[in-house]
């Protein structure tokens, strides 16, 4: 008889969980709060327009490395079409001076050097740690926990010069790295490369930058809830169920066994197995009331750094962008006021001009993120909507001349705008403090190893980004996928595949 489980929440993570344990002969059903797949991983339509949440690049689009296996298990990829940028994005200075990022790494160290011949030391070692991860394959087949002596030994024989690599660049942030250069510009643009957070480890912008120049972390043509649809689709034909806007509110147990889980409606489903894919500080400190933690676990939410929260600016904007690059960085001529805690003094641009699918014919999808206050937010939300819905308006506005200042003819051809704030993500994902990403990969998180299990509790089990610090997709579908390797083993299984 086959065992029943239990998996909470329906993002990549837990519809790759439930996708793996189909095909090994378990009966799985998914609870999602919400009502559609994905979690972060999502778009939505306003007025014919499509604004995209989630997927910025997608490591593993290349059917030539380790990772596009898993996207073909899960049927996430086929049949997509994938664009390759030419550029990862361009950075405007104050002085007028433009820097472009290229994915390939020759192009990129040419044009570093092209404005810092005084940095060419300092610029050769860093291209050239992009160049030797070009060797870099993550590996997939088997799981770490379940790795043996001889496993480890193979590992470490076949990975040992990136993982020496690794260790010495995680150990500093993308931002004490600029401080390395003389040059006042490269030293200004530098840590707005990935565009989310300088605390970053260098680790991850070489990784990156060496997937951009393989050509493995492209875009699908489609957008990120097409992405997750594809995912759901593979789930349900292997006989998977997802119940939807069905909000687990507790995670039943007896005698330190997780047994079923208690939906916000007060049904009860039993199971012999839970898997959390949802928040993390919810699962624990919620579900679970915060009996199952020790020490590590409450230092990880205690003292570790998260992906800030952002508040996510979308336009649908009734003209094409041709021969304008897709990501734009330019500083403004005053602070652009978020919140109470938030302003910036430049933006990053994400122009859709590259998937025609995102907006009707001859219209184009813009998306920018800014940081901001989850709290400013959630509260104000909660005391006054009425205030929180214009001050969302004010954002947009206020943007909407910005844009229009930079480029030129926006204003009048905006036809709707959206703005999605902290209080929007926790309202649709439930993720603590409105991180869009978990952990943040630090200098401490980078490469850190969490456990799927929690102290003391039998037959449950954590995936997804909140037990895999710096997140991503590559990594909470890898989540899933060595989760039920863990499973088959306990339950002296062979852990199977079907593409």
């Amino acid at each position: 008889m086959s065992k029943k489980v239990a998996i909470i929440g329906a993002g990549v993570a837990g519809l790759s969980t439930g996708c793996y344990l189909q095909m090994n002969g378990y009966e799985t059903q998914i609870f999602e709060m919400s009502q559609s797949p994905g979690g972060v991983c999502t778009s939505w339509r306003r007025k014919g327009y499509i604004f995209d949440g989630c997927i910025h690049w997608l490591v593993g689009s290349s059917p030539f490395v380790n990772l596009y296996k898993i996207w073909q298990e899960l049927g996430a990829i086929q049949n997509k079409k994938i664009v390759n940028f030419e550029e990862f994005i361009r950075i405007e200075g104050k002085n007028g001076r433009v820097f472009t990022v290229y994915t390939n790494v020759d192009k990129l160290e040419r044009e570093m050097i092209r404005f810092a011949p005084e940095d060419k030391q300092v610029i050769k070692k860093f291209t050239d740690a992009v160049r030797e991860f070009t060797g870099f394959e993550i590996p997939i087949e088997k799981a770490p926990e379940l790795y043996g002596p001889i496993d480890g030994m193979k590992f470490l024989f076949k990975m040992y010069r990136f993982l020496k690599a690794a260790k010495k660049w995680k150990k500093i942030t993308i931002k004490d790295y600029a401080e390395k250069f003389q040059n006042p510009f490269l030293k200004e643009i530098f840590p707005l490369i990935l565009g989310v957070d300088d605390r970053f480890a260098m680790a991850g912008l070489i990784m990156t930058l060496s997937w951009m120049h393989l050509k493995s972390a492209g875009y699908p043509i489609g957008g990120s809830l097409e992405f997750s649809k594809s995912i759901e689709r593979r789930y349900v034909d292997l006989g998977g169920k997802v119940s939807y806007n069905s909000k687990v509110l507790k995670v039943i147990v007896e005698n330190n066994k997780a047994v079923g889980i208690k939906l916000a409606n007060g049904e009860i489903y039993s199971a012999d197995i839970v898997i959390s894919a949802a928040d993390g500080h919810y699962t624990i400190f919620e579900m679970l009331d915060g009996k199952y933690i020790n020490k590590e676990i409450l230092d990880y939410y205690n003292n570790s750094e998260l992906f800030p929260a952002i508040t996510q600016i979308s336009l649908g904007i009734s003209k094409r962008f041709n021969n304008i690059p897709h990501s734009i960085s330019f500083p403004l001529d005053k602070p652009f006021i978020i919140d109470d805690k938030n302003k910036v003094e430049r933006v990053m641009v994400r122009i859709y001009n590259f998937d025609p699918t995102l907006a009707p014919e001859g219209k184009t999808s813009i998306i920018v993120h800014v940081p901001s206050n989850y709290e400013y937010w959630v509260k104000l939300r909660k005391r006054n909507m009425g205030k929180y819905r214009k001050e969302k308006e004010r954002i947009a506005k206020e943007l909407i001349v910005i844009l229009d200042k930079r480029f030129g003819d926006i204003a009048s051809k905006v036809e709707v705008y959206d703005v999605a704030t902290p209080a929007t993500y926790i309202r649709y994902t439930n993720n603590w403090k409105g991180s869009f990403e978990g952990w943040l990969p630090t200098p401490k998180m980078f490469m850190r190893r969490m456990k799927k299990t929690l102290p003391r509790l039998k037959n449950f089990y954590m995936v997804g980004q909140w037990v895999e610090p710096g997140g991503g997709l590559p990594a909470v579908a890898l989540s899933g996928r060595n989760l039920t390797q863990v499973i088959c083993r306990k339950d002296k299984k062979k852990f199977q595949v079907a593409i």
